[in-house]
């Protein structure tokens, strides 16, 4: 049972992998999580579950998290949704 089934969603992303479904870097992810913005467990190193990478997309969907002190919303989001 030590074969991973490619049809089996994980549960946890280590922060590389999670970096790597973002495309950014680990740096980055680091960030999100001191910052409080993205949620994570620690299991020896932190990990990300599906769950909490999901609620993070779905909650900043449309937010410009380039600093994350000054979260926004995108300027073409704003005007596309008639904000």
């Amino acid at each position: 049972m030590n074969k991973k089934s490619d049809n089996v969603l994980d549960l946890v992303y280590t922060v590389s992998e999670t970096a790597e479904i973002l495309k950014v870097n680990k740096n980055t992810v680091y960030d999100l999580i001191d910052s409080g913005v993205l949620k994570c467990i620690k299991l020896g190193n932190k990990k990300i579950t599906t769950k909490s990478l999901t609620e993070f997309l779905d909650t900043y969907d449309g937010y410009d998290l380039s600093d994350l002190t000054d979260i926004k919303l995108l300027h073409q989001y704003q005007q596309s949704c008639g904000k």
